[in-house]
């Protein structure tokens, strides 16, 4: 896959830019960012463009508002947090395409930014419209994206935008080619051993990843809630746990095709069990054979942390996605933090996930262990399911 990246443009002083980033940051109930990574990630392509004294036209979508106004997601806060990471006034439009955001437009000055209100207010941009991807690119004689986080998706501001400019004017944020890099490594060429751990609530959302990894890694570990339809698959009695009878067959497939491939798979072998789904619950530590009638398990116990982290210790590449428990409830988030412990003493190559995992990280205070943490959680398992991403082809030079 060839893609340009900003360097490979013919970018000059003046050159009127339009870069799509992946704002989409969250915020609390005052409508504050608590976690400004994606933002901080952009930065050194911004930071590119300043130096060559472009004139910069950002477009970011932020949550879902379902292609109306809603102020709640609103960019302002992130014009701010950009702001105060650049150093410099960023004017902010009012609109996406209306009157303010082309006015704005146009009297933009070398060296400057305008930040478009969110993509999303405009329905066409999750339709992928081609009249709105028209509009957009009316911004910038060059095209660059590095909003991974949104390049699963066939939007009017990642896809359809892309038939507007040819090889000589589209290209790959620095960012997002990183990402790719990464990942593409990960899956074609890792060094071994090269460890996969994958949590997370539900088998079927990581189905066809699991399936894609079992070729290319050494060792599986499997946590979160998603190791309850493996363990019910073996035989055993899981309370009230989740599962997903459905894919218990699926499930039993993947452990057969593990032992075929003497890929060594490992499970759960102690639970934090609690009588209900809540904070005030009542726990018990358990086997995995031992989870009480009614009661349903929230967390990996101290055993499993201690087999996982034997497991994890003579990897040379590690690749993390999903968490190991319900680690948004304090009770039940020690086995992941546990796990991102162990993950960052470890002295191999070390990719996060992005999405839950990487909050679970952040929390657990690993960030600056890791050696990739990515800023697209639904991307990059997209990726590990082998997917050609819509984003990511629209960007490929094509003979």
């Amino acid at each position: 896959m060839k893609l340009n990246s900003p360097k490979d443009l013919d970018i000059k002083k003046g050159s009127r830019i339009f870069l799509r980033c992946d704002f989409n940051v969250p915020l609390d109930e005052f409508g504050n960012i608590t976690d400004d990574r994606r933002i901080r990630m952009a930065l050194p392509t911004v930071k590119y463009l300043l130096d060559l004294e472009c004139k910069i036209v950002i477009g970011s979508h932020l949550g879902r508002p379902k292609g109306e106004f809603n102020e709640k997601f609103s960019l302002k806060p992130v014009v701010k947090r950009l702001s105060h990471l650049l150093q410099m006034d960023i004017k902010m439009a009012s609109d996406v395409v209306g009157e303010d955001a082309k006015n704005k437009a146009a009297s933009l000055k070398e060296g400057e930014i305008l930040l478009l209100e969110n993509l999303r207010f405009d329905a066409r941009e999750t339709k992928d419209d081609e009249t709105f991807a028209k509009e957009l690119s009316e911004y910038g004689e060059f095209y660059i994206n590095d909003a991974f986080g949104v390049s699963h998706r066939a939007h009017a501001s990642v896809h359809a935008i892309t038939k507007f400019y040819d090889n000589n004017h589209k290209a790959a944020g620095f960012l997002l080619l990183k990402e790719i890099n990464f990942f593409y490594k990960l899956l074609k060429n890792p060094v071994r051993p090269f460890v996969a751990v994958v949590g997370g609530s539900k088998v079927s959302g990581k189905l066809q990843a699991l399936f894609n990894l079992l070729p290319r890694v050494d060792k599986m570990i499997i946590g979160g809630g998603m190791a309850f339809t493996f363990l019910k698959a073996l035989g055993y009695d899981i309370g009230n746990s989740l599962v997903e009878d459905d894919l218990i067959e699926e499930a039993k497939t993947i452990m057969e095709e593990a032992k075929k491939r003497k890929v060594k798979f490992y499970l759960p072998v102690d639970i934090v069990a609690a009588d209900k789904f809540s904070e005030d619950s009542m726990v018990k530590y358990v086997t995995y054979q031992e989870i009480p009638e009614g009661w349903m398990g929230l967390d990996i116990g101290p055993a499993s942390v201690r087999l996982f982290g034997e497991a994890l210790w003579d990897a040379q590449t590690i690749l993390w996605n999903g968490p190991m428990g319900v680690f948004e409830m304090d009770k039940f988030s020690r086995g992941t933090s546990k796990i991102s412990h162990e993950i960052a003493r470890t002295h191999g190559t070390k990719v996060v996930g992005g999405g839950d995992t990487a909050d679970a990280v952040a929390r657990s205070g690993d960030d600056d262990e890791m050696t990739f943490i990515s800023t697209g959680g639904g991307a990059s398992l997209e990726l590990l399911e082998g997917k050609t991403l819509p984003g990511i082809e629209a960007l490929e030079i094509k003979e």
